[in-house]
């Protein structure tokens, strides 16, 4: 008899142990597919810490994936987006100054306050490392992974289009001022820049250019696409899954700054403690960005849009931010330029991290939402069935009706 209890608590032990195994085995599969994006990329980084484009060809190679890779991604953005949605964002004036006020006023403020604090010791930071913090906060927001991050939490990603082309319209018009305000109080931190030598010309050309042609011109293509093809394109985007090209191109724009970083031996320019401490407070900064962009918006604006700015708002661009450390400090050595571009590569990392993780919980956070909408439209679409039945059948009752009289 005991011998039979034991054989069964076996079985019922033996049981219990496959079935862990296997949900265990389910979630990490689960994982892997819903994150698939954050694996590869992690992936491309040690590939990139190890083995990096010759220096010679670095430029060739950041000239491909900024113009290439960026208008990919708004391409697809062009083709999946509806035009009438497109312009109803554009017109929301309230939430691109509510977007913008924090993207450049609150995140530049917030990193000075940090720096401010952690700059009473000068023998513990690298003072270029302190300026690069600074650097980070005033640049403006990224532009194709918040729109590829807003697509895949189901955010409203027609008004992260919009925010995002704002910002970084705004940007070279605020990003130096913001810089120089900053970098102007005397502290020992800031004694090492040479005195400004202009070439804002230069900023606005390369910008505006890049603009037109990686992100306006290709949307403005995948519009006209579009409106001509509607169900080609839908075929091709939903259907045959195209739309991850934009995925794609993220992670290569992504693996370009990196690559960079570890060609330029940035890394390696200073203290690991410091290094430490840049990672850390990047991911404080990004989770108090995101923090107030979220309970500041939503008590007056729905989820969707609740969704776009918490991915507008903490991310920042060094696509703007490395040009900018080579034209407004004139002089500076080539290891100065990569020190002061180290905070932004590593936020951009941290943000992207945070930001892939965090589509898993906006999309739970909506799908009540979502259901919602989804029952609701398919209730009104079987009414309108409905109303269509009966329209007809009373039409063709008629004909009836008059030869029986």
């Amino acid at each position: 008899m005991s011998r039979s209890v034991s054989s069964n608590d076996d079985i019922q032990k033996s049981v219990a142990k496959r079935t862990f195994m296997r949900r265990a085995l389910q979630g990490l599969r689960w994982f892997c597919l819903d994150q698939w994006f954050l694996i590869v990329l992690a992936c491309l980084i040690v590939i990139s810490s190890q083995v990096q484009v010759p220096a010679r060809h670095q430029h060739t190679k950041e000239v491909v994936v900024t113009y290439g890779a960026v208008a990919v991604i708004f391409f697809i953005t062009g083709c999946t987006l509806p035009t009438k949605v497109l312009v109803q964002n554009y017109s929301k004036w309230k939430i691109h100054l509510f977007v913008q006020i924090q993207s450049f006023l609150m995140t530049s403020a917030t990193t000075f306050a940090i720096v401010s604090i952690c700059a009473t010791n000068p023998s513990f930071m690298d003072p270029w490392l302190l300026i690069g913090i600074i650097f980070a906060g005033c640049v403006p927001t990224t532009i194709s992974s918040n729109v590829v991050m807003t697509r895949q939490a189901h955010g409203n990603t027609a008004l992260t289009v919009v925010q995002s082309t704002i910002g970084n319209f705004l940007g070279p018009f605020l990003t130096p001022v913001l810089i120089k305000m900053y970098t102007s109080t005397g502290a020992w931190y800031t004694r090492v820049l040479p005195p400004s030598a202009g070439g804002y010309g230069a900023i606005y050309k390369r910008v505006f250019k890049q603009l037109g042609l990686s992100l306006f011109l290709p949307m403005f293509v995948g519009q006209v696409v579009q409106n001509i093809f509607p169900k080609q394109t839908k075929k091709v985007m939903t259907d045959w899954k195209l739309s991850k090209l934009a995925s794609i191109s993220l992670l290569t724009i992504i693996w370009q700054s990196f690559d960079q970083a570890f060609e330029t031996r940035a890394f390696e320019s200073v203290k690991g403690s410091n290094i430490i401490f840049i990672v850390f407070i990047s991911i404080a900064l990004y989770l108090l960005f995101l923090s107030v962009s979220f309970f500041s918006s939503i008590i007056w604006l729905p989820k969707k849009d609740v969704i776009s700015i918490c991915y507008c708002v903490p991310a920042k661009t060094p696509a703007m931010g490395v040009p900018l450390t080579i034209l407004l400090f004139a002089g500076i050595t080539l290891i100065e330029e990569s020190k002061i571009q180290i905070p932004m590569v590593i936020f951009q990392g941290i943000q992207i991290l945070e930001g892939s993780l965090l589509t898993i919980v906006f999309r739970k956070w909506i799908r009540p939402e979502e259901e919602l909408e989804e029952s609701q439209k398919s209730v009104a679409e079987n009414e309108a069935e409905h109303e269509n039945a009966d329209t007809e059948k009373a039409f063709g009752n008629r004909p009836q009706a008059a030869d029986n009289s």
